[in-house]
This record gives structure tokens, sequence and C-alpha cells, in this order.
């Protein structure tokens, strides 16, 4: 016998169902420890979740050798594309290598059998009726349609007749489909990959930005910091467009790119501002019921959209899309400014903007109310001092100092959340609506230019599967002998499926036994 060529052993290597089966296996395995590893994370959100797996003794060596390994951006790794590369050969060669004999199989028409072949076949019955031969043709052709084949007929010389057809031959392709569907998967994931990012973003109320953040930077790094920082500004000087940016800088395009990945940002090509942000809670308690965003987009230096962004109702522009993810309070709260709704004694309505340290008059009154003091989570000790319990805008209050120029000033908490402290000494009224530019809302950001060929997959996949699993090739055969001497007909009956056996069996011997009913 003689021995095979290279590449009959190539491809013999990869149509083997054991290295789809090792394959898989890799992916799955490696998969888990992804799963655990959180993907372009940050260094100590990865020590913590280490820290729990092996101990705060072994972390740091356990990051640097997975780190190493690059689990820690698994699925942009060499190692790992190779794998799905190595998958996805090997289906498609395992697939072509099975096409064209299932392709002979659901192409070659049906054809009658003799007497002997179909008493060979998995499926059987065999009986005698009375009545004549054209008579239980009929019936035998009216019974195989009511089961959903559509018989052809053949006769031959001694008067027998032979009634057969098949149908879903094309359900052998099941498999094949599924083979397809999950490649078109794959292509869609990996698009994704290479075209897409998932960032982080934090906005404060009022601030509008072009840029991103990948979800590995980590911003406690105040050199890090400064070097985006300049990114940032040489990219917003030149309204977002990278190229004039790099000549600014100096560089070429790609370098800058490259400045601005390894920095952790990801050019928009647009911007986006959050306009306000606002949390309600549930009751006079501390927990958040809602909170949202509200966020413009900004393109060519134009507003082309304004959404108010929720949990489950992100917003979405050009294939980027914002999620509501967290929100935060900033350090610095000098910036911030008070909304106030002030009412005077005699009815008169305004609202009032102002900084820490700004003033304002009541309408129709002598008194001057000034903005002294803003406390996010306003709250008291037991000797009455003012404290601030939480780094959350829990219970925002501003306090106020109110002088009519006759006497000494009058000090006062305003909180936002509790309207019995908005009443002044002199009937007016001042409610805390907002202290707006403290906060920030934090954002998922995603791009997945390749979500839609995974939708095109997974449909794919389940009709695949359907058809693979629900469907199977179905063929039947009906012969009618005349017997001259006993004056009746001899029927047999022969089937075969290539799945689900037993169902078909089970319709079958329903067939023949009405069959053989009425033909007594």
């Amino acid at each position: 016998m003689a021995s095979k060529s290279f590449s009959d052993r190539v491809w013999s290597f990869f149509s083997s169902i054991k290295l789809a089966i090792a394959i898989f296996a890799l992916i799955g395995l490696t998969s888990i420890v992804g799963t655990v590893i959180e993907q372009q994370a940050s260094y100590n959100t990865n020590i913590r979740v280490l820290n729990h797996l092996v101990g705060q003794g072994l972390a740091p060596t356990a990051y640097r050798v997975l780190d190493a390994l690059g689990f820690m951006n698994m699925y942009r790794s060499w190692w790992f594309l190779s794998l799905l590369v190595l998958f996805a050969v090997n289906l498609l060669v395992c697939s072509i290598d099975r096409f064209p004999a299932i392709w002979r199989i659901m192409r070659a028409p049906v054809k009658p059998l003799a007497a002997e072949q179909m008493m060979k076949m998995p499926i059987k019955a065999e009986f005698r009726l009375q009545g004549s031969p054209e008579e239980i043709e009929r019936k035998a052709a009216a019974g195989m349609k009511s089961i959903g084949f559509r018989a052809a007929r053949h006769e031959e010389g001694d008067g027998a007749v032979e009634l057969f057809a098949q149908k879903h031959a094309w359900s052998r392709s099941g498999v094949f489909i599924t083979h397809f569907s999950i490649l078109i998967i794959m292509i869609g994931a990996v698009s994704g990959i290479f075209f897409g990012f998932n960032a982080m973003l934090n906005l404060p109320e009022g601030y509008s930005t072009n840029v991103v953040f990948s979800r590995s930077v980590d911003l406690s790094d105040q050199a890090e910091n400064a070097v985006r920082a300049n990114l940032m500004g040489a990219l917003d000087s030149a309204g977002g467009d990278i190229n004039q940016a790099a000549r600014a800088a100096g560089e070429d395009a790609a370098s800058f790119k490259k400045g601005m990945e390894q920095a952790g940002l990801i050019p928009l090509n647009f911007q986006v501002l959050c306009q306000q942000f606002e949390v309600k809670y549930y009751g006079q308690s501390d927990m958040p019921k809602a909170y949202r965003s509200l966020l413009t987009v900004i393109d060519h230096g134009k507003p082309v959209l304004t959404k108010w962004v929720e949990v489950n109702h992100p917003l979405k522009y050009h294939g980027v899309t914002f999620y509501q993810s967290s929100y935060g309070l900033m350090d610095d709260l000098s910036n911030g400014i008070a909304e106030l709704d002030v009412k005077s004694p005699n009815g008169q309505s305004v609202t009032e903007r102002l900084k820490i340290g700004q003033s304002f008059q009541i309408p129709g009154t002598e008194e001057t109310v000034k903005l002294a003091e803003f406390n996010p989570a306003l709250a008291f000790d037991d000797s009455g001092k003012a404290i601030t319990y939480s780094q959350m805008m829990t219970n925002p209050a501003v306090r106020v100092e109110i002088t009519d120029g006759k006497g000494p000033g009058v000090s006062k908490w305003i909180a936002q959340r509790y309207p019995e402290t908005w009443s002044l000494p002199d009937g007016s009224t001042v409610g805390l609506k907002d202290f707006w530019g403290v906060q920030y809302t934090g954002l998922q950001v995603r791009k997945d230019p390749g979500v839609w060929i995974v939708y095109l997959g997974c449909i794919t996949l389940a009709l695949g599967l359907m058809v693979a699993f629900f469907m199977s090739h179905k063929k039947i055969w009906i012969r009618l002998e005349p017997e001259q001497k006993k004056k009746g007909t001899r029927l047999m009956i022969a089937a075969t499926s290539n799945k689900n056996r037993q169902a078909f069996e089970r319709t079958v011997e329903k067939l023949a036994l009405e069959l053989e009913k009425g033909g007594k």
C-alpha cells in the first residue's frame, strides 16, 4: 500500500475530529481564565481578584505570569487568535472533506426497489389485501400524501406497481449550516476585537470629550495622567482631528496614534458633552432608585443628538454605544454652581445660579443671601456640628448667610431633599434645586462593528441546529403485487430515515394499519 503524500497527511490532520475536540477544549479552558481575569483592566483590579484566588503573597507573581502569557488581554493575544484560526481551518476542511458525499446523497433521486431489497430495509411491513389493485393503489397514494410524501409510480411487466418518494433530502445539510454559522460568528467576534473597543469614561457635568479610556488605564498614576492630558489637549485643540493634532505636536499621525494607544486613549471622532447628571432616591433613604445623564453628541462643532442615558437605555451614535454605568463626586467642588428657587414673602419668584461666596438679594426685601458653604452629604454630630457622612451626593445642602443690613446675620443649612429646611425667618423660601458641576457620570463605551455579523451567525446557527436535530431525510416505498390465484394483492412497505427512525417507524406502522384495515 502506497504511503500518503505530504499534502494528504496535512489534509488528514486538519480534517480530524480529534483535532477539533482538542482545539475546542483548549479554547474553553483558556476562556475560563479569561472570564475570571478581567480583560484590559487595571493592575489593581486584577490584583484584588488574584488576592482572593492565590493569596496576597502569590498574587503579584501570578499577575506577572498571566500578563506574560497574554491573559490580561487574552482575546487579542496571538496564541488565542491562532487557536481560533486553527479551529476555523479544521472546521472548514472537515466540511469540505465530507460535503461531496453528502451532496451526492441529497441530489440522488429515489428509485424503485426489488421485493428482496425492500425486505432488507430497517422499517418494513408485508400483508395481503382483498380488493382490486387499482383501488388499493389509490388508497396507498392517498396515505403517502397524508404523511407528506408525493409519490412517484413505477409499473413492472408482471403487473406489479411500486409507489416511492422521499422528502427533506436537504436536511442532511444541517451540520454544514451549523459549521458555516460558527465561522460567521468567529468572523464577527474577530471583527469586534480588531475594529472595536470596550472602554470607560468618567465625564463631569459641563465637560465634553472626544476620547475615551481603555479599561486597562490606571487613573491613579499621576505621571501617566499628565501624558494623557497633553495628548487630549492637542487633540481637543485640533477639533478631534488626529492628523492635525499630530502636526501640531511635531509628530506623524502613526506615532501620535501609537502614543494615544500606549496612554490608553481611544479617539471618538466626535465630542460627547454631559449637560446634567441626576440621582433619585427611595423616599428619604440613601438608596439610589435611578440615575441618569443628559448627554449631547457634538459632531463637527454642531450638536446632533441629545438624550437622557439611563441603565438599559444607552445612547448610540456612529456605531459607538454609551451605557450608564456608575457615578461619583469630583475631588474639586469649588466650581460647583448652586441652582436656587427663591420665593419672596410677597410671592415673587426667581431662580438664582451662583458659586460659593456669591450673594443675591431676595426680591422685594432688604435681605441679602450669601452662599457660604456646600456639603454633599450633610449630617450633624452629637454637638450639632455639620459633618459630611459620605463621599457621594446623598444629601446635598448649602449653608447660606442672611443679612438685612440692620442687625446680625442668620446662618442656615438648606438641604435639597428636605423642603422643610427651605423656609427663612422672614417668610421667604430658598430651595436648593441642584448643585451643578460637582458630579461625574460613569459611562461604559463600546464599539463592536462585528455585532451584526455575530447576530447573523446566531440566527444561522439556530437554523442549522433546527435542521440537524429536528428534520431527517426520509424515504418510503409501497409495492403492490397482484395475486391471481388468491384474487388479492400483496402489499409491501419499506422505509428508512437517517435520524429519529423510531418516530418515522411509528408513522409508517400507522399508515400500514390504515391500509390493512381499508383493504379487508
